[in-house]
């Protein structure tokens, strides 16, 4: 059935008192509840296999679908099996009519949305979830190639499968960031971080970071399907811990590169706070343990950071940067790792990487193997995006996030790793 969406604009103030009085007789009287219709916003969905093909719209959803080898696809976590009632609200231009066919598990529909001059909201047919669990609903263009399949405002679900059922519901498309903190105490002077990260997916957009610390970080990212590179970063301090736009930071807030590797590029950065940025491009192997060190050297008003990576090939430390932070004077503090989807296109994807083993060394050349970690993820990660947890797997910790699939770690929870007993003792150049 296609109907306006303004259809009870059609009663009038006599008849919607009557209407509104009958509705609420029969909610007194009738034996079942009445389930609510959850509306999941086009904007929501994701282009499926590529992710960058389709044009998202905050308020005309999916817009300029014009590939039928595109499909757009909501995941959706049901709490429970049963019947599912889906609709589509969707525009389709005066004088056109576009063909679609919505796909849950095995079973499909088929609709033909004629023209309008109003979106309309278009029953799709019954489907069965059978399990409770992540589902993907996936929306196929049966339009000739070069068509617009119309703007696919929203998808409505009703039925006894909607109760309780999970959507992100929001703009944002990016998997939740999830981080592990490394207990260590405060009174320990860190000098020294080891760790290492071995990515296990290798989705674009994706930032595996190794060594993160209160002033900076270092790690890996996928910046595209043919660049990946190997980043370290310092704050400025004062303004610079939260400003945009690095000429809004003093000079004596500003930290200064004082050496870099060959090869490597310093540059400055902005937009998540301000500092000192420097990468090296280089193809680092998904399956490969990448070995991180950040080391600190402070004095009485500022620290010296310096952020090295073992090359696989020439087997041996290389020096990314080294940087001055003014108005710092102390050692390593904060201790933790992350992984973040930085582009929400490809946000559905899966994301995994192992951490560890995790090493430190105090001033005085005392090791610690650092065992713990706790889990802590983005706002994203409170209620919109639940495919985000960690765990320890082959005797290190793992963060995933993204996907879809079932998994949850509580904010907060503490894990546990085995010991290696080895520690790290580079010749650091």
């Amino acid at each position: 059935m296609i109907f306006p969406l303004s259809a009870a604009d059609m009663l009038g103030g006599g008849e919607m008192r009557l209407f509104i009085r009958l509705i609420s007789l029969f909610a007194v009287v009738l034996p079942f509840p009445l389930l609510a219709e959850l509306t999941v916003p086009g904007m929501t969905a994701y282009g499926v296999p590529d992710a960058q093909a389709l044009r998202m719209d905050e308020k005309r959803g999916v817009v300029e679908w014009k590939d039928p080898a595109q499909k757009v696809v909501w995941y959706g976590k049901f709490a429970k099996a049963g019947a599912l009632e889906v609709s589509l609200e969707i525009m389709v231009a005066e004088g056109m009519q576009s063909k679609l066919k919505l796909g849950v598990g095995q079973q499909s529909h088929e609709i033909t949305v004629p023209g309008a001059a109003r979106p309309q909201q278009v029953e799709v047919g019954n489907y069965a979830v059978t399990a409770p669990g992540y589902v993907a609903l996936t929306l196929e263009s049966l339009n000739a190639a070069g068509q617009d399949a119309g703007e696919i405002r929203a998808m409505k679900i009703s039925g006894e499968a909607s109760e309780g059922a999970h959507f992100n519901l929001l703009e944002r498309r990016n998997a939740a960031s999830v981080h592990l903190a490394y207990p260590v105490d405060d009174q320990r002077k860190v000098a020294f971080f080891y760790n290492e990260v071995t990515a296990v997916e290798e989705p674009i957009h994706t930032f595996y970071m190794a060594c993160g610390f209160s002033r900076g970080y270092l790690g890996m990212q996928i910046n595209s399907p043919t660049e990946r590179r190997l980043i370290f970063s310092v704050w400025d301090s004062g303004k610079g811990q939260n400003a945009n736009n690095r000429k809004e930071v003093p000079e004596e807030n500003r930290t200064k590169m004082l050496a870099k590797g060959e090869g490597v590029v310093g540059e400055v950065f902005g937009g998540e706070g301000t500092g000192g940025h420097s990468h090296f491009v280089y193809p680092w192997k998904t399956g490969q343990a990448q070995k991180f060190i950040v080391t600190a050297e402070p004095d009485a008003t500022a620290t010296i950071y310096a952020g090295y990576w073992f090359h696989p090939e020439q087997q041996k430390w290389m020096l990314l940067a080294k940087f001055h932070a003014p108005h710092d004077g102390e050692y390593l503090r904060g201790l933790h790792s992350f992984s973040e989807n930085f582009g929400g296109a490809n946000g559905h994807l899966l994301r995994k990487a192992l951490y560890g083993p995790q090493w430190i060394r105090d001033a005085k050349g005392g090791w610690q193997e650092l065992l713990t970690a706790t889990f802590s993820h983005d706002p994203t990660g409170n209620k919109d995006r639940l495919d985000r947890f960690m765990g320890v797997e082959d005797g290190k910790f793992f963060l995933s996030h993204g996907g879809f699939v079932d998994g949850f770690s509580k904010f907060g929870d503490p894990f546990t790793r085995p010991a290696t007993k080895q520690p790290a003792d580079p010749v650091l150049p």
